[in-house]
C-alpha cells in the first residue's frame, strides 16, 4: 500500500501491465529493477527497427502508442481526490459567501465559490437562490471604477463576472436582478464593458451572457446599445480568430441588442455588416453560430443604411446566398429572408446582380423543389418572378428549358 497523500492511500497491484504491448507482466519491472522507459526512448527503441517491448521482449502487435492504464488510474484517482476535497459543505458555501464582506478574504472566496459553482448544475441552483450573494455580487459590479487600470482589481472584477454568469440562469426573480444591475448610474455597464476589453477569453464570455441577460426588453436594449463601447467590443470579440464560444456569445448578445431600429442603426455605423460577412467568408463556424450571423444580417437589412452596406460589401450577398440549403432550415430561412428583402421588397439593383453572378437562381430552385416552409417557399416564388422579368437575367434563356418546374 503506498500512501499518495494524507487522506489517500493506493494499493500497489501484484501484477504490472507492459507499457507498450499492455501484456500483464508477472513481475513489476520498474519498481523491481528501477528501469523506467520515457515516450522518447520507447520511441527510438521503435525507430531502431524493434518489434518487441523493451521491458518484457514481448512480440508487440502494434507499434501505436497506448497510454498506461495503471497511471492513468492513479492519475484520476489523484485527480478526484483533489476536486472533491475543495468542494465546499452547504455550511462552508454560507461562511465564504460571508467572507466576501471582508476585503482581505473577497478574492479567496470568489474563487472557492467558483469551483464550487461550476461542480454542478445543483449548486449553481443553490449559489443562484442565495439572495445575499447575488446582492453582493450586484454591489461589487456597482463599486468598481470604470477607469480602473491595476490589472489586480481587474482579475477580481473577471471573478465577480464569471461567476455571476454560471448563476444567473437559477435566479427566480430575474426581473428583478435585470432592474439591479442597471441601477446606480448604469456603473454595472461600465464593469461590464471592462471585462469585454481587459478580461480574459473566459470572463468576456461571461460578460456577454450577462449583457444578453440584461437586454431583455426595449427599454434595456436600448441603455445597453448606448452605453459607449458596449457594442464595439461585442463585434470585436466576435471575430473569426476568436475561441468559437465567445464569437456564439457575443453574437447572441448583439441579436438581444438589436431589436430596436436605432440599435440596428448603430450596429450599421459600427461596421457590422463588415464582421458578419467576414465570419460567414472566413470562419468555419458551427450551425448554431451561423444561424445567429444570419439572424443579425437580416435584422440590419431591415434598415435602409444596413441594406446599402449589404449592397456595397462585394462578398455579403454572396456569403448570404452560400449558406442556403447547407447549414439548417433555420439559417437557411435567415438568409432567403435577407435575400427577399434586398431582391425583392426593396428591387436593389446590386444585390440582383451579387445573386445572378453567384448562380443564386439554380440555388432559388432547388430550394423550392426541397421540404421548405410555406414562408420560404412564397419568398422564392417571389424571387424568381423579379428574376425573370429582370431583362438582364439569365433566366431568359433558361426559360425555354425548364418552364415545366416553375411555379407561375
Amino acid at each position: 500500500m503506498v500512501r499518495a497523500r494524507d487522506d489517500l492511500c493506493i494499493n500497489v497491484p501484484t501484477f504490472f501491465t507492459c507499457p507498450i504491448s499492455l501484456d500483464l507482466m508477472k513481475s513489476p519491472v520498474s519498481l523491481c529493477t528501477g528501469i523506467t522507459y520515457d515516450r522518447s526512448s520507447i520511441q527510438r527503441w521503435l525507430d531502431a527497427g524493434n518489434n518487441t517491448c523493451p521491458a518484457t521482449m514481448q512480440l508487440l502487435k502494434t507499434k501505436d502508442f497506448v497510454p498506461n492504464r495503471t497511471l492513468q488510474s492513479l492519475i484520476q484517482i489523484w485527480s478526484d481526490s483533489l476536486r472533491h476535497s475543495t468542494i465546499l459543505s452547504p455550511d462552508q458555501v454560507l461562511l465564504t459567501v460571508s467572507q466576501l464582506e471582508t476585503p482581505s478574504l473577497r478574492s479567496a472566496s470568489l474563487t472557492k465559490l467558483l469551483l464550487f459553482a461550476t461542480d454542478s448544475h445543483h449548486n449553481k441552483l443553490f449559489l443562484s437562490n442565495l439572495e445575499r450573494l447575488v446582492n453582493q455580487l450586484i454591489r461589487f459590479l456597482h463599486n468598481v471604477d470604470g477607469g480602473l487600470i491595476a490589472r489586480a482589481n481587474i482579475q477580481f472584477l473577471e471573478q465577480v463576472v464569471l461567476l455571476l454568469a454560471l448563476i444567473l440562469d437559477g435566479v427566480e426573480d430575474r426581473d428583478g436582478l435585470r432592474n439591479s444591475l442597471l441601477k446606480g448610474n448604469k456603473q454595472s455597464l461600465d464593469s461590464l464593458l471592462l471585462v469585454l476589453k481587459r478580461g480574459g477569453c473566459d470572463s468576456r464570455f461571461a460578460s456577454a451572457r450577462v449583457l444578453q441577460f440584461i437586454a431583455a426588453d426595449a427599454e434595456s436594449k436600448i441603455l445597453v446599445a448606448e452605453k459607449e463601447g458596449v457594442v464595439a467590443e461585442l463585434l470585436k470579440s466576435a471575430a473569426p480568430e476568436n475561441d468559437p464560444a465567445l464569437v456564439e456569445a457575443a453574437l447572441a448578445s448583439l441579436i438581444a441588442i438589436s431589436a430596436p431600429k436605432r440599435n440596428k442603426l448603430k450596429l450599421v455605423s459600427l461596421g457590422a455588416v463588415r464582421a458578419l460577412s467576414r465570419l460567414l467568408a472566413e470562419a468555419e463556424l458551427g450551425a448554431a453560430t451561423v444561424e445567429k450571423v444570419l439572424k443579425l444580417v437580416e435584422a440590419v437589412s431591415s434598415t435602409r443604411e444596413g441594406r446599402k452596406e449589404i449592397c456595397e460589401d462585394a462578398v455579403c450577398v454572396a456569403a448570404v446566398l452560400s449558406k442556403v440549403l447547407k447549414v439548417s432550415t433555420v439559417a437557411t430561412e435567415h438568409a432567403v429572408t435577407t435575400l427577399w428583402s434586398l431582391c425583392y421588397l426593396f428591387r436593389d439593383r446590386k444585390a440582383l446582380e451579387a445573386v445572378t453572378q453567384a448562380n443564386g437562381l439554380t440555388k432559388i430552385l432547388l430550394l423550392m423543389q426541397s421540404n421548405c416552409t410555406p414562408q420560404v417557399r412564397q419568398m422564392c416564388t417571389d424571387l424568381l418572378k423579379i428574376f425573370r422579368v429582370n431583362s438582364k437575367s439569365c433566366l431568359t434563356c433558361y426559360d425555354t428549358k425548364t418552364t415545366h418546374i416553375m411555379p407561375f
